[in-house]
């Protein structure tokens, strides 16, 4: 267990050494949160939500936790992510366990954050990203923070247009698109 800071709220945060950074919180994912501005009305997907400490920052910065789904492939993962909600006071978060985004029935998310496994090929995070694109709402973004810059770049260009790229800050790139409208995704834009 240990204990992070998120929107100026102190949780604690149960997890186990089979997890993700199980020893305190990510330094990526925290750069990652830095630039996500959630708001209240927002619909959050925690994608690869490990002990889910991006879902609870969506619950502590205003978003209610039931506009908030957090999913993962480890049955544990999920587990303990359910569990940190609840014992935080965030009751009403849905999360879910399966590959990617096959549990994840609803689309409209207005944000999807997520750290994806960098240290592997790209299949997880190309699925990721294609996949999520389709679950975003006109309007919606996708965050992600990894420790390689040009892969990312390029697919989040392939796939939605355009990629902000936040500088690197303890060796992590944070990434974040936006869907735009059917007509303009994928496509360069003549300017007038």
């Amino acid at each position: 267990m240990y204990t992070a800071i998120l929107s100026g709220k102190a949780v604690n945060i149960e997890t186990d050494v089979s997890l993700f950074s199980p020893s305190g919180a990510d330094k990526g994912t925290l750069s990652m949160l830095k630039h996500a501005e959630f708001k209240g009305d927002d619909k959050v997907l925690d994608l690869g939500c490990g002990a889910g400490i991006v879902g609870l920052a969506a619950c502590c910065a205003g978003v209610a936790p039931e506009k908030v789904t957090l999913t993962d492939v480890d049955p544990l993962a999920v587990s303990i992510a359910h569990r940190n909600l609840e014992n935080n006071g965030f009751v009403g978060a849905r999360t879910v366990c399966g590959n990617a985004l096959e549990a994840v029935d609803d689309s409209g998310y207005t944000i999807i954050l997520s750290n994806p496994p960098y240290h592997t090929d790209f299949s997880v995070a190309k699925t990721f990203i294609e996949k999520g694109f389709n679950r975003l709402s006109i309007g919606g973004r996708m965050l992600l923070v990894t420790k390689r810059r040009d892969w990312y770049r390029n697919k989040m260009i392939a796939v939605f247009g355009g990629v902000k790229i936040y500088n690197e800050e303890d060796g992590y790139f944070v990434f974040e698109s936006t869907k735009r409208r059917a007509e303009y995704a994928g496509k360069k834009v003549k300017r007038k």
